[in-house]
């Protein structure tokens, strides 16, 4: 088997010290903890999550603080893995205090076994250079909890057996034809001898491991194949949970090689009412930028709405035409969004239909454009009037966004496009000034033969000033598939402009375009109004979902007040539609359904949130403060005996890795998938494990405890407000 082809597995996903680049078809692209070759991408997942990284040739990647190769990398991580196993047997043998044990989780159980795997594969095979780690946790629970995958790839690149020949023909006679059972028994025999050579290479491996692994019980092993098997200790798993409780989810978090995060989303228009169609990149951005900010970056949250451009002209220009007042009628002292938004469908009606008023909505924009203190004075007033009805659909969603609208960067245009003329960039195009980008087909546009901007000269100066006004060292944006096209032409013609930095630079910022997919209604469409004209409005989505939690939960509680009514069915019927977005592949089209989306069974929200009310009653029924202040945690100790226990706890050491592999591709389905099976494991572990007043009360109430802080975390990420009694 190819090389290439046993890394396009799925499950042979392999952690790499943080900092280092993931090859993504020969482009170096940003990994967290792994290196992947991934194969070419096709169609929506190829533009799911551009970068803007140039390409390298090859299998070559290289760190991006250091700029070291990855033999020099290779050389340091058998030190590290040195270290490693030198850390971990320090908190198992050392203090059993929890505050001495807590440290050991900075680092992911994931990652200390690939750094003590690499020292082993370099040890043993020192002439085999820039062999790589693969460590993933099995497809098979009941084998091992994690599997070392390299005896495979390293075996194809040894001296193989010699195979075995047919016997040679005598007396220049032709060579007789082996039969079926003769090819048959050839193929095992070569099959055998590979395996033999395979396992091997596995023993090899484990020889040349550290003595000290006190965070894998036993030693690892084979079961007479090419995977090298493990399973994590019990002991040093209570042990990190434990410490995790006395210290705080927070030391859990990632650590990631970027200080300032500028995230782009929501981006609705000005004059228009939020729809559906901006659920997705404000859910999607919010749940980024929580994730981030765990992660202890600075984030700038941005809210790019649309606010300049010709049709602000075309909406005034009608609004002075149609009102009886003028353009600011006096009898009006605020505007609503609703009417705005009906005023502008008609005045875009009407332009579309009459040349006359598309040349005196063309002034009205130059008059704007020029600072005319009417026209101003009307934008103004449709800005503040949609900026409310926005900020009312932020608040329900607990979002919280700064805007910066393409208006910001209007007085930066001009002078952006002599800059890139005056490098020598910018070409004649029919009148028009472009910019090529190598690869495209299309250049992009920075100013049209009339002298306007556009949309891709507005992106071009908003990404110098977020790179070299905000320093931001790792820039996102979130908007749908269809723009991940215009988002390369601005990427690449930023790096022509030099705004983004060279590879080899160290200031060399990540950027990404995180595109996704449509929203659909029941019948797999774009989901529309029942009169089937306009995208649904997302406040009356949210109105909806609300009120159909309202009647799930007065069916099981009868005497609840109407206040926590209030708060319990706005955290349900908002966490509701969140979640059924963010569990979705965000490159997939999904459709919107209530029904699915409220189920108390199943993958939702609505089931995870009644499990968080479950699990806190179990909490508040020991009576014992000493679980939720946390003293519990330091004096007890977390002892695992039962198979269900193991299980959640080996879940629970796992969260880490789940916010890295989320963090990877930005893709929060991860989150919402690891989410769920701890909801299971839960299930699982307190149908077999009893809590209150057994032997185990301590050890189970903090394992309980701990599912609980875990599980609010995953909601605060994801943005939902957790429920404590439903």
């Amino acid at each position: 088997m190819r090389l290439t082809e046993l890394l396009q597995r799925p499950s042979l996903r392999l952690p790499l010290p943080f900092g280092q680049y993931r090859i993504h078809s020969g482009t170096p692209v940003k990994s967290f903890g792994r290196n992947i070759y991934s194969p070419k991408l096709s169609g929506n997942q190829q533009q799911g999550c551009t970068s803007a990284r140039p390409g390298i040739s090859g299998y070559t990647w290289a760190h991006q603080a250091t700029g070291r190769t990855a033999t020099q990398l290779s050389s340091a991580a058998q030190t590290h893995s040195k270290e490693t196993a030198e850390m971990a047997s320090g908190h198992a043998n050392g203090s059993q205090s929890p505050q001495g044990r807590a440290s050991m989780q900075r680092t992911t159980f994931r990652e200390m076994v690939h750094q003590a795997f690499q020292g082993a594969i370099e040890r043993a095979f020192p002439d085999l250079p820039n062999q790589q780690a693969v460590v993933a946790p099995t497809g098979n629970p009941k084998i091992a909890d994690y599997q070392c995958n390299n005896a495979m790839i390293i075996s194809g690149r040894l001296p193989q057996p010699p195979k075995e020949k047919p016997a040679p023909a005598e007396n220049g006679q032709e060579k007789p034809k082996l039969s079926k059972a003769e090819q048959k028994k050839l193929k095992a025999a070569e099959q055998e001898a590979r395996n033999k050579l395979q396992n091997k290479v596995a023993q090899q491996i484990i020889d040349a491991l550290p003595e000290s692994l006190p965070m894998i019980a036993g030693r690892p092993a084979t079961a007479g194949g090419a995977f090298i098997n493990m399973r994590v200790d019990t002991a040093w798993m209570g042990q990190v949970v434990q410490s995790m409780l006395v210290e705080g989810i927070d030391k859990w978090a990632p650590r990631l090689p970027h200080k300032r995060a500028v995230i782009d989303f929501s981006s609705p228009n000005v004059a228009k009412e939020m729809h559906v169609g901006h659920l997705r990149s404000t859910i999607l951005g919010d749940t980024l930028a929580r994730t981030l900010e765990y992660c202890g970056l600075e984030v700038v949250r941005l809210n790019h709405v649309g606010d300049w451009g010709t049709q602000f002209g075309m909406l005034i220009q009608y609004i002075a035409e149609s009102r009886p007042g003028g353009i600011n009628d006096t009898n009006i002292e605020h505007e609503d969004l609703g009417q705005l938004q009906a005023l502008y469908k008609k005045s875009k009606e009407r332009f579309d239909a009459d040349p006359e008023f598309k040349e005196r909505a063309k002034a009205a924009v130059g008059r704007l454009q020029g600072g005319d203190a009417e026209c101003l004075q009307a934008w103004q007033r449709i800005c503040k009037a949609s900026r409310q009805a926005f900020q009312a659909v932020y608040d329900r969603l607990g979002v919280k966004l700064e805007e910066r609208g393409e208006s910001f960067y209007n007085p930066f245009l001009a002078s952006l496009v002599e800059e890139l003329a005056g490098q020598g960039i910018i070409e004649d195009s029919n009148g028009a000034k472009v910019v090529w980008v190598e690869g495209q087909e299309n250049p992009l546009i920075v100013q049209k033969a009339d002298g306007a901007f556009l949309y891709g000269t507005t992106d071009l100066a908003a990404i110098r000033h977020r790179l070299q006004t905000e320093k931001g060292d790792w820039l996102i944006y979130v908007t749908d598939l269809g723009q991940a096209g215009h988002f390369d032409l601005v990427f690449g013609s930023a790096k022509k402009a030099g705004f983004i930095l060279p590879k080899d630079d160290p200031g060399h910022p990540r950027i990404d375009h995180v595109g996704f997919g449509l929203v659909l209604g029941a019948d797999g469409k774009r989901i529309r109004t029942r009169s089937g004209g306009d995208n649904v409005r997302l406040s009356e989505l949210l109105d909806e979902a609300k009120e159909r939690c309202q009647t799930t939960i007065k069916d099981r509680r009868e005497d609840i007040g109407e206040e926590e009514l209030d708060m319990a069915s706005s955290a349900m019927g908002y966490g509701a539609i969140k979640y059924a977005d963010l569990k979705n592949h965000r490159t997939t089209n999904y459709k919107f359904d209530f029904d699915a989306m409220c189920d108390l069974k199943g993958n939702t929200a609505v089931y995870l949130l009644y499990a968080h009310a479950r699990i806190a009653s179990i909490v508040r029924k020991a009576d014992r403060p000493e679980v939720s202040d946390g003293s519990l945690a330091k004096s007890a100790s977390i002892d695992l005996e039962h198979p269900a226990e193991v299980a959640l706890a080996l879940h629970l050491i796992r969260f880490p890795e789940a916010l890295e592999d989320m963090l990877e591709d930005l893709t929060p389905n991860r989150l919402t998938e690891y989410l769920y099976i701890l909801s299971d494991k839960f299930n699982t572990f307190y149908t077999n494990c009893h809590v209150i007043g057994e032997a185990q009360e301590d050890s189970r109430l903090l394992l309980v405890q701990s599912v609980a802080v875990v599980m609010r975390q995953c909601f605060h990420l994801l943005g939902l407000t957790p429920l404590y009694r439903i």
